[in-house]
């Protein structure tokens, strides 16, 4: 692995804090610390269109090129261990880097690439799910894959590949996400049905108003035709119970 590790370049910063590291980053450069190993942390900066491209493909390990550093550093493994993004979520604005050996047993994350297609998604309505992405290994830096293949084409409709389903490149690597975390899924995708509202009659969307009922057959049986709700008494006729008289004209 060593041989094909890229290198890259770093210069010892001199001072530190928000302010100085803003005035690197408008030069081009992007602010870092490299740590571990027992060793002090020095604070450094990088060239960002040398280092930020070798990240976004998906790079961890680095042959450090640090001239005229007093820390040892000059020619060191180095592992990426943490980026810090913008506001927006989508600069890099500062890395971490711990110092390692090839042989050293480290914790990382990993891309998770499916591969193939997928049976299930033959079926009508079939969608391919993907919740998880990445996974977290224990391996040797000598031995860090640049990302771990997923075969999904004998996935069926309603079924799943959990995490301890992957298989990891070496024997010895140590998968250390949940196993039961799922990788890929083929669910059916069915329409949201929106019931029709019913028709409601003049009736039902009438409030009921209590005692109406009573005065309307105490009405018929009179030979009079039933008041309408909030209605004035006829003349001559008492007011409903409850109901105050009507002012005088």
């Amino acid at each position: 692995m060593k041989d094909r590790v890229p290198k890259i370049s770093a210069t010892v910063r001199e001072r530190n804090g928000s302010r100085f590291a803003k005035r690197i980053r408008e030069q081009g450069r992007l602010p870092g610390v490299i740590y571990g190993h027992k060793m002090e942390p020095v604070s450094v900066s990088f060239d960002t269109r040398e280092l930020v491209p070798q990240i976004e493909k998906g790079e961890k390990v680095f042959k450090l090129d640090m001239p005229g550093s007093t820390h040892k550093d000059e020619d060191q493994m180095v592992l990426l261990k943490e980026l810090q993004f913008d506001y927006l979520g989508d600069t890099i604005i500062h890395a971490d880097f711990a110092r390692v050996d090839l042989n050293e047993r480290v914790k990382t994350k990993v891309h998770v690439r499916l591969q193939g297609e997928a049976i299930g998604l033959k079926s009508a309505g079939a969608i391919l799910m993907h919740p998880t992405n990445e996974i977290e290994i224990e391996c040797r830096v000598a031995d860090l894959p640049d990302e771990v293949v997923v075969e999904i084409s004998g996935l069926g409709l309603n079924e799943l590949i959990t995490a301890d389903k992957i298989k990891l490149p070496a024997a010895d690597m140590k998968l250390l996400t949940d196993p039961h975390s799922i990788i890929a899924q083929i669910i059916e995708a069915k329409e949201e049905v929106v019931a029709e509202a019913a028709v409601v009659g003049a009736d039902a969307a009438t409030p009921e108003v209590i005692g109406e009922k009573e005065r309307a057959e105490k009405a018929a049986k009179d030979g009079a035709a039933p008041a309408k709700p909030g209605a004035a008494p006829a003349k001559g006729a008492a007011p409903a119970a409850g109901a105050k008289p009507a002012a005088k004209k």
